[in-house]
């Protein structure tokens, strides 16, 4: 039998529980903290923040935040609103050069019943798609394989973006 290695993931699978009202967001957490490598911080801008998705759907996969603490779209100003929205076409831009995808899913998951694990936190995917990126692995093993260790993506992303 082949065995696939995702060591990674095993924080992700391990833990203990999602984080409640009171534990301040992973977002929050790595804006907070002064190693932006270790919290996968990947760029901050005035009024947003790129986060590598540590335990990502595909291959290339950040999310885009305000760095403000806002869990509605209606309490975003303007300026956070143009700033997302310019954050998340640059990092089109960037994965396209550096990974040449095929498409892209984009989105947000706005609350808890539509697939929000961080409700509290406005933040978009920026998911990388490529013809026949799905494959049997994840029906049939339970498995999702991701080409790219984090690291990598982490070191291509920051020396591909402007300083």
């Amino acid at each position: 039998m082949d065995q696939l290695w995702a060591p990674w993931r095993l924080a992700y699978v391990s833990s203990a529980a999602p984080p409640t009202d009171g534990d301040p967001c992973f977002i929050c957490r790595g804006l907070a903290a002064s190693d932006d490598r270790a919290q996968l911080i990947a760029q901050r801008t005035a009024h947003s923040v790129v986060v590598l998705n540590r335990f990502p759907y595909n291959n290339g996969h950040l999310l885009v935040a305000p760095k403000a603490h806002k869990g509605d779209l209606q309490e975003l100003d303007a300026t956070e609103i143009l700033d997302v929205q310019l954050t998340l076409t640059r990092m089109v831009q960037v994965l396209d050069a550096l990974m040449h995808p095929e498409g892209y899913n984009i989105g947000l998951n706005l609350g808890r019943a539509a697939g929000a694990g961080l409700p509290g936190h406005l933040h978009w995917h920026v998911v990388p798609r490529w013809s026949g990126d799905t494959n049997f692995m994840p029906v049939l093993g339970d498995v999702k394989v991701i080409a790219q260790a984090l690291d990598a993506l982490y070191d291509a992303l920051v020396n591909a973006l402007p300083k």
